[in-house]
């Protein structure tokens, strides 16, 4: 899921060595939240037009999690 996560951050930015993904351990709802880091300048790029690229990543995350029977959440920081 993280390896994903990643390779769908660099396809967007201009700067990928700059990206990186933090994952916590699943909270009391056995949710998995994924913390995507990305250059300063390119936060636009992943977040998008009033957060469409951002709600698409999440969307490609959590179905992708559902064919592993797991819950997750992506939080761009």
């Amino acid at each position: 899921m993280k390896d994903l996560l990643v390779c769908i951050a660099k396809g967007l930015v201009e700067n990928p060595d700059a990206v990186s993904v933090d994952v916590d351990d699943p909270n009391e709802e056995d949710v998995i939240v994924y913390h995507l880091h990305v250059a300063e300048n390119d936060m636009g790029r992943v977040i998008g037009k009033q957060g469409r690229i951002a709600k698409a990543i999440r969307l490609v995350m959590r179905a992708a999690a559902t064919r592993n029977n797991c819950k997750v959440s992506v939080e761009i920081d």
